[in-house]
């Protein structure tokens, strides 16, 4: 799971939870492939809609359902490390973790010594998580952070057959991935509806917490549409389920059911002072997850309609300045020009109070509804302007475009996996290497490169598959257009021989 508090590690054997969890994972595949999860799901034999119960509420029914359609994830990677200095100590910290301890004062603070164990080595990190499996046919969904980046991928199903697995796709946004195993005939877990669960209402979470494989917990919905922000990514959607069900570090990308063993929630994040359960879990909505299962696995991608505005949760100082008589719903704090919301009439100040019918009380909740649309999609607003005039407006939801943030963060997790450095020759370097444009590698560090090619520092790539490059994004470019292999040509310096570099992605 996603700490929710950065962690005060307290032993080793807390140390090495974290390790599990934070681990890195595959690079996604696009694929295009015109099945629908939920016709599939639909189609299955029906189980009960809604279990009514007086007296002691009986699990087993949930448990028995879903427990089949949760598989254990473990994947391997090789780390690179990060050498902290403290005083005058240097600590070497797996690069799954660095970002995590980054700036955080106890880090600056503690003595970290990885404890020996199976689980890490000099050569290989292993971690595990949850997924859910969502058709007969092999396709499962888990969090991206329990893939990302990972060198390889291993399924082991309830029954203990284990398989190999691809990602499909995968969603920073949302903190979701779809992955492929090659089986058929498995069970499954049908959609529940994550808007009609009400808060008090049991819920049971299904995963692998500490590797102890098909745990069953329950609990009641705590809170709904929460925001957590812990989500880093450019644009991160987070309207999670909140849930008092015991999860655990393992537990990422599980299953959070009905009592009728309907999928709700994936199973995310927790908050926690010491990195295990301390009272309070989250997952993501089943609604959310719907869409980006369907569209990873048509497009590879995920494709959103955007409103373009700017927003936040109205309250109480807020109402009585713009003398509204409620405390609850989305204040507009701007409009995107030529935007779907400004198309449609909607104008800062203004207060949105549902979207299609259903109630918005908070950002986080008008997030999840229109995260459900695609581009093109035509929804009802209705909200209040000038403190009691109320509106209905029609928008058509347009086309989220890649901002120059979210290019840069792409950018750099293809430079990190690739394992290298680079920057642009100057005219010096022209005429030390003889050539008329590259890029001159500054340096090398853990990646593909280095893993799979003598590729030395001071190279200059001159071309990729034949492709001139004279910028780092030109570079990135001719690299992400291409699917399978990737061939590096150049030259050293003072060595009129031109090299080639070949490798996998």
């Amino acid at each position: 799971m996603i700490p929710f508090q950065k962690i005060k590690l307290q032993n080793q054997t807390v140390f090495l939870f974290v390790l599990l969890i934070l681990f890195q994972g595959c690079e996604a595949q696009n694929k295009n492939n015109e099945t629908d999860i939920e016709s599939i799901q639909k189609s299955a034999a029906l189980v009960p809609e809604k279990i009514s119960y007086s007296g002691n509420v009986d699990f087993r029914m949930a448990a028995k359902i879903a427990t089949p359609g949760v598989v254990h994830i473990k994947c391997s990677f090789k780390p690179q490390t990060l050498q902290y200095e403290g005083e005058d100590k240097f600590y070497n910290i797996p690069d799954p973790l660095k970002d995590f301890f980054r700036d955080d004062p106890f880090f600056r603070e503690f003595r970290f010594q990885l404890p020996q164990s199976p689980h890490y080595n000099s050569e290989t990190v292993v971690g595990s998580g949850s997924g859910v499996i969502l058709t007969p046919d092999g396709y499962i969904i888990t969090n991206n952070h329990v893939v990302k980046n990972a060198d390889e991928i291993n399924i082991t199903l309830f029954d203990g057959r284990s398989y190999p697995a691809k990602v499909i796709g995968n969603d920073p946004q949302t903190d979701l991935a779809l992955l492929k195993i090659k089986e058929s005939n498995l069970s499954f877990i049908r959609y529940g509806d994550s808007d009609t669960i009400e808060v008090g209402e049991w819920v049971v979470a299904v995963g692998n917490p500490f590797n102890l494989a098909s745990t069953v917990t329950a609990g009641i919905v705590s809170a709904k549409a929460r925001n957590i922000n812990i989500l880093s990514d450019q644009g991160a959607i987070e309207s999670f389920i909140q849930t008092d069900a015991a999860v655990n570090p393992g537990n990422s990308g599980g299953a959070l059911v009905t009592l009728e063993g309907k999928l709700i929630g994936i199973n995310t994040a927790i908050a926690t002072p010491t990195g295990v359960y301390a009272g309070y879990a989250f997952a993501i909505p089943v609604d959310i997850v719907k869409k980006v299962a369907d569209d990873l696995m048509n497009f590879g991608s995920v494709h959103r309609g955007i409103l373009g505005i700017s927003i936040r949760d109205l309250n109480s100082t807020l109402a009585k300045e713009i003398k509204i008589d409620r405390a609850n719903g989305v204040y507009i704090d701007s409009v995107t020009v030529s935007g779907a919301a400004k198309e449609a009439g909607v104008k800062e100040k203004d207060v949105i109070i549902s979207i299609d019918n259903i109630e918005t009380a908070s950002a986080s909740k008008l997030q999840e509804i229109i995260m459900r649309k695609r581009p093109g999609e035509k929804v009802k607003i209705t909200l209040i302007r000038n403190g009691n005039e109320k509106k209905e407006l029609i928008a058509t939801l347009k086309k989220q475009e890649a901002t120059p943030e979210l290019t840069k963060s792409k950018n750099i997790e293809l430079l990190k996996d690739l394992g290298v450095e680079l920057s642009p020759i100057t005219k010096e370097d022209q005429k030390m290497y003889n050539v008329k444009n590259g890029l001159k590698i500054t340096k090398l560090f853990d990646g593909k490169i280095k893993r799979f090619t003598g590729i030395r520092n001071g190279f200059v790539i001159t071309s990729v598959n034949n492709r001139a490059v004279s910028s780092v994004q030109s570079f990135v470019d001719a690299v992400a257009a291409q699917e399978r292999g990737i061939m590096l040509e150049g030259k050293y310096a003072g060595d009129p021989t031109y090299y080639y570099y070949a490798f996998g992605l």
